[in-house]
């Protein structure tokens, strides 16, 4: 019996992905047969970030085929912020004047892959959260060696800013900031890489204070490492999270699930 297929019989209730890329062209080739596939081993939910203007006509398409399971996100992601960037933003601002939306997302601060623009990615963050709060979205938020400084600017702004930090990476200390702020740690496939640290972290945060994500097609988790990340891959990833905190599949899947509805409303 596949493992995937453990899993399922284990699991009878639906989980919400919060963080995927499934638009992207990854999945050009197979994309709808993934999904069908993962609505049917019981991954129903899938919240869709924004990267820049070239990803939005693929994103929303992707919601038009599935708008029972698909809900799109509108934002700039920090490692899209260039010299056009104020640019970009308007064409965020002007979808998320549609109000069609669900969250502001992918937004956020990226100091790994190139810090030319630390001074443009967090400007970019400021005029997203501030977009949010006045639209009364929850914000993804990507902080990939930047968590301090993505909740310092969140505390500086005094705003009421709610939502996820997307693939949360941080301290101990930094987790229990994001939840004294109202917001959830977003946890993927990291979270069962042997030296991650994460598991600690879940542990001490307890499930309602997380949501599930695989980021995909980016960071699946083990055995899958060197693969493309697939959406059944979150039923891995919640049976992690079933074993760190010593219950069943069901209540990590009803648990987390409730906490996306809560946030996304939906």
């Amino acid at each position: 019996m596949k493992r995937n297929l453990k899993l399922l019989l284990l699991c009878s209730m639906i989980i919400a992905d919060t963080h995927t890329h499934l638009y992207a062209e990854e999945f050009d080739n197979d994309r709808e047969s993934l999904i069908s596939k993962a609505i049917e081993d019981g991954v129903g939910y899938f919240y869709l970030p924004n990267v820049d203007s070239e990803s939005i006509s693929p994103m929303l398409n992707l919601q038009e085929k599935f708008p029972d399971n698909c809900f799109a996100m509108m934002g700039l992601h920090p490692c899209s912020v260039k010299e056009n960037y104020l640019r970009e933003l308007a064409i965020v601002e002007g979808e998320l004047a549609r109000g069609s939306y669900y969250g502001v997302g992918e937004i956020g601060l990226d100091f790994y892959w190139d810090k030319t623009f630390i001074k443009e990615q967090e400007d970019a963050f400021v005029k997203q959260i501030s977009w949010a709060v006045e639209l009364n979205l929850p914000v993804s938020i990507h902080s990939r060696q930047a968590t301090a400084r993505a909740i310092e600017l969140i505390e500086q702004s005094k705003l009421p800013v709610r939502g996820v930090f997307h693939c949360f990476s941080g301290t101990a200390e930094e987790a229990s900031k994001v939840i004294s702020l109202g917001m959830y740690l977003g946890i993927g496939g990291v979270v069962t890489y042997k030296n991650s640290g994460l598991d600690a972290i879940v542990s001490h945060a307890g499930l309602d204070h997380i949501v599930l994500e695989t980021d995909a097609p980016y960071l699946p988790p083990v055995p899958h490492r060197g693969k493309r990340n697939i959406p059944e891959y979150l039923l891995v990833i919640a049976q992690k999270i079933a074993l760190i905190n010593n219950c069943s599949l069901n209540k990590v899947a009803a648990i987390t699930t409730a906490n996306a509805q809560r946030i996304f409303g939906k």
